[in-house]
């Protein structure tokens, strides 16, 4: 046995480049189904535990997914938005707490969180550095979004314009951070967080500017009190102590937008009657994140299935042509076999110098799927991250 795994392991490390080909195809074909699965269960526990900490979301009527993706994700979806003024009405039942939430712009990807302070709690979202949003144009950061940018508090950052040539549209705001949150694996950490006020601002429904009673180079006209200022007028793209006074909003807020809201209610009992309330609702809708994500996961498990048995067919036909491969390259050897047969070495053994050469190249194909599977265990929330 000594002498057949002598022959073998010297023909397969002087044909090292076609035995590491030949192993890493076969490692490759197996693994992947095993990281399939090891993905998608990763997946299915992040997203139902994300799903399960928000009892219900409240939005307008449309695509339930939507209205999850966009409150528990910051996917900016094309929903239409809530009246501000729906809030008080959400919130008139003493035993139901809401949080509201604004996703519409992002700093350069990032997305911006429009939201009230009772948000952080609710995430269990605490300050590592600085302190918490107490002005408008404040923002704190998610922690893995502080530390690829290498944000810290005192630092800026701007919001990004919805597009890049709209000369009529909002200046970008200049934000100022105050804190940058704990880490808590959840998208919460790629995010920028502001209060409502701050992402009205930025979607252009509040602005500051020149005083015009001092400065009457910008004003236009001036009748019954009403001034009018030209094109020359100061428009501010950050808040400042000094300049915070001018910022002011138009119109009624009541009407202002807001996205979704998270409903909290303290008992099942209560989160009966909600349901039941909106199920009449022509306007409104709402949702169990626990309940969609199920159904979601459902397709997703339909599709793993689907995907496995393509794999299962790959590795079939991978098996098959690794056997034609062997089965080729003892062919051609045959003169070196009967070679060696002629010196004295026993059928008996050359037979087990091919098996050698065989369990060799999948003990090696073994080790080539096992770093993947461990690869794919190690990277699938960066994984996660990417594909939500």
């Amino acid at each position: 046995m000594s002498a057949a795994f002598h022959l073998a392991a010297r023909y397969v490390l002087r044909h090292r480049l076609q035995s590491a080909l030949l192993a890493g195809a076969l490692g490759l074909v197996f693994a992947l189904p095993l990281c399939l699965r090891v993905l998608i269960h990763h997946a299915q526990q992040e997203l139902r535990a994300r799903a399960a900490d928000t009892p219900q979301i409240v939005g307008t009527r449309g695509s339930a997914l939507d209205l999850m993706m966009t409150a528990l994700y910051f996917k900016r979806e094309n929903l239409t938005p809530l009246p501000f003024g729906a809030l008080a009405e959400l919130r008139q039942p003493r035993s139901t707490a809401a949080i509201p939430l604004h996703i519409r712009y992002q700093a350069q990807g990032a997305p911006i969180v429009g939201t009230e302070l009772d948000y952080f709690p609710f995430r269990g979202l605490k300050l590592t550095a600085g302190k918490q949003i107490s002005r408008l144009g404040d923002c704190v950061v998610g922690a893995r979004l502080a530390q690829q940018r290498q944000l810290q508090p005192g630092g800026h950052v701007f919001s990004s314009p919805e597009q890049a040539f709209d000369m009529a549209g909002v200046y970008p705001l200049k934000m100022r951070v105050t804190g940058i949150l704990t880490q808590n694996g959840t998208p919460d950490d790629d995010a920028l967080f502001v209060d409502l006020k701050t992402a009205w601002l930025i979607e252009g429904r509040s602005h500051g500017h020149d005083d015009l009673k001092t400065d009457a180079s910008v004003v236009l006209q001036q009748e019954e009190g009403n001034i009018v200022g030209n094109a020359a007028v100061r428009m501010f793209n950050e808040v400042t102590d000094a300049n915070r006074a001018s910022f002011h909003f138009h119109g009624d807020i009541a009407a202002y937008p807001i996205s979704a809201v998270i409903l909290l209610p303290k008992d099942t009992k209560t989160e009966a009657l909600l349901a039941g309330q909106f199920a009449r609702s022509k306007t409104q809708q709402l949702i169990r994140p626990r309940d969609e994500m199920a159904a979601l996961l459902a397709q997703l498990v339909r599709l793993e299935g689907f995907a496995a048995s393509a794999l299962l067919l790959t590795a079939t036909a991978a098996l098959l042509v690794t056997a034609l491969v062997f089965a080729l390259s003892f062919r051609l050897r045959l003169r070196e076999f009967q070679t060696l047969e002629d010196v004295g070495v026993s059928r008996a053994a050359l037979i087990s110098v091919k098996v050698l050469e065989i369990g060799m190249v999948g003990v090696v194909a073994i080790g080539v799927g096992l770093l993947l599977l461990v690869g794919a265990s190690l990277l699938a929330p960066q994984l996660l991250r990417l594909a939500l």
